[in-house]
């Protein structure tokens, strides 16, 4: 079994709490209310626009063509075609462009976006990709379980289908294949440190849905 997964068995448990948690059963069946998709979805476009920059430096760190390929690419996918979904459900939700500019990111996103950021400024090329992965691969399982069970007529019909799209699991299986292949090459030391960003980052992946369920702010 290839490192990726191995990693993947590893958290099953996260990934269990992660289907299970009220926000992702609001999708699927329609009952999310509103204001909680608002919320989830301003801090949503504040964890990407950080998040392409770190895709964009592990494009620079990449070894070969093949990943700087990918990870540019995904990149640019973070800052047009999810910013393009975003856009329209702003405009489904009311959220004026002065309300997400004015929004801070909240504990969960800064802490996310600051650990992913802190990888790529102080850590290996393996560690970062391991780091990042967990944002392609639970958005990809979350959209393929959610997808079977959705009600329809269903308001957030579009973000589901996004994630569920094949395209987007393409793309998943892609960065795996490069998370395994710097895993194959990497000493015990690197691929330890693999294991743990690969975690931690899917750890970030429930505290953001939960935050979002809560519409979290800072407490001070």
């Amino acid at each position: 079994m290839g490192f990726c997964d191995t990693i993947w068995a590893e958290v099953a448990p996260l990934r269990e709490a992660i289907l299970a948690h009220p926000f992702l059963t609001g999708l699927a069946d329609g009952t999310l209310p509103g204001e909680t998709f608002r919320h989830y979805i301003v801090q949503d476009s504040l964890y990407l626009a950080e998040y392409g920059r770190s895709l964009a430096l592990a494009a620079a760190r990449a070894p070969d063509a093949a990943a700087r390929l990918e990870f540019s690419d995904g990149a640019k996918v973070a800052v047009v075609v999810e910013q393009a979904l975003h856009q329209a459900f702003f405009n489904q939700f009311g959220v004026s462009p002065e309300m997400a500019e004015a929004t801070e990111p909240t504990p969960a996103c800064l802490g996310y976006t600051s650990y992913i950021a802190s990888l790529a400024a102080t850590r290996s090329y393996e560690e970062l990709i391991a780091g990042i992965l967990p944002c392609f691969w639970v958005y990809w399982e979350v959209g393929c379980a959610i997808k079977p069970r959705a009600t329809t007529p269903n308001p957030y019909a579009a973000w589901i289908d996004n994630y569920a799209d094949p395209a987007f699991g393409e793309a998943t299986k892609r960065v795996c294949a490069l998370v395994d292949a710097a895993a194959q090459e990497a000493s015990p030391a690197t691929r330890t440190a693999m294991a743990r960003a690969f975690k931690q980052a899917t750890r970030f992946e429930w505290m953001f849905w939960d935050s979002a369920w809560r519409r979290e702010s800072w407490p001070i």
